[in-house]
């Protein structure tokens, strides 16, 4: 993947909370397990919980965390001329790109207006609008604030814990996330919330239909993104190649919900199903890449889960 050193780098997408500290505790209630990175970890490889690389829509006490001077700091950094080779600056070209991208495609897919949400870093533990979380959770995003939460740290794990080190691993992650700020906008995650209290028996098999389509909408940014810019003309990405979409997919087959309960030992249960397979995870990622389309991915109507 080759980023365009001329892009520029608007970092007011990010709220940089990892100064600012935070309270852990429980997500509204979810089992986060541990902190730090030994939580994600726990939380990794023994189960996949609610809100683990995906959505959370429970109630807690707490707000967002209001930006500090992290920020500036951010800007600063992400202004200086080898800024593309930091982690963070990086991922936030990513996220300019994902949101670029759905600006013009959604209106063009669905005839909804694109509404702007915030990436959130943080360090350890941070206060969100579903409640405190800390690192165990993974990388989440929270509709009542409509943001998208990350410690940069996940990566590593990814990389050293799960065996997916790929760079394109880091915007799969985000896209993925920013999936799930569309289907909020959609009122496709408060649908499926619905028919879960309807049918408390089909919670899980629904769960795993919209990561599934988070996962679409993945690969149909990719699809797209190098026609993304930063608004001044700049194209924000100059190249995909093969092999950074075989790195999503590398990624997509370690965190299939049968690849993590082998992991940490256990015995694969297609009932505690939350996330979809390995390779129904890297069945929709690539058909989203494939068709380029988010129209094409109604893993709803697809009867995505067997």
């Amino acid at each position: 993947m080759e980023l365009n050193e001329n892009a520029r780098i608007d970092t007011s997408q990010i709220d940089d909370e990892r100064s600012a500290g935070g309270s852990g505790g429980g997500l509204g209630g979810l089992p986060i397990g541990g902190g730090g990175l030994a939580g994600i970890v726990v939380t990794l490889l023994i189960a996949l919980v609610g809100g683990y690389f995906g959505i959370n829509n429970l109630s807690g006490d707490g707000g967002s965390t209001q930006s500090g001077n992290g920020n500036a700091v951010l800007a600063q950094k992400c202004s200086q001329q080898d800024a593309r080779k930091q982690l963070d600056c990086r991922n936030v070209l990513f996220v300019n790109s994902i949101q670029d991208y759905w600006v013009d495609a959604l209106p063009a897919s669905f005839g909804e207006q694109y509404k702007p949400a915030k990436t959130v870093l943080f360090s350890n533990a941070v206060r969100t609008g579903c409640g405190n979380a800390d690192s165990g959770v993974g990388p989440f995003y929270c509709p009542a604030d409509d943001r998208v939460y990350i410690d940069l740290t996940f990566y590593r794990v990814l990389a050293d814990q799960l065996g997916a080190p790929g760079e394109f691993a880091q915007p799969y992650v985000l896209a993925h996330e920013y999936g799930h700020h569309i289907q909020d906008l959609l009122g496709t995650e408060a649908a499926m919330r619905r028919a879960q209290q309807r049918d408390p028996d089909s919670t899980n098999e629904l769960s795993v239909k919209l990561e599934l389509q988070a996962d679409c909408y993945a690969g149909a940014w990719a699809k797209n993104a190098t026609g993304t810019d930063d608004g001044s003309g700049q194209k924000i990405i100059k190249s995909i190649s093969q092999e950074d979409i075989q790195e999503g997919l590398d990624t997509a087959a370690k965190i299939g919900d049968d690849a993590l309960q082998q992991r940490g030992g256990g015995t694969v249960n297609p009932a505690e199903f939350t996330h979809g397979t390995s390779a129904q995870r890297q069945e929709w990622f690539r058909k989203g890449y494939s068709e380029g389309s988010p129209k094409d991915c109604d893993t709803f109507a697809a009867g995505a889960v067997q």
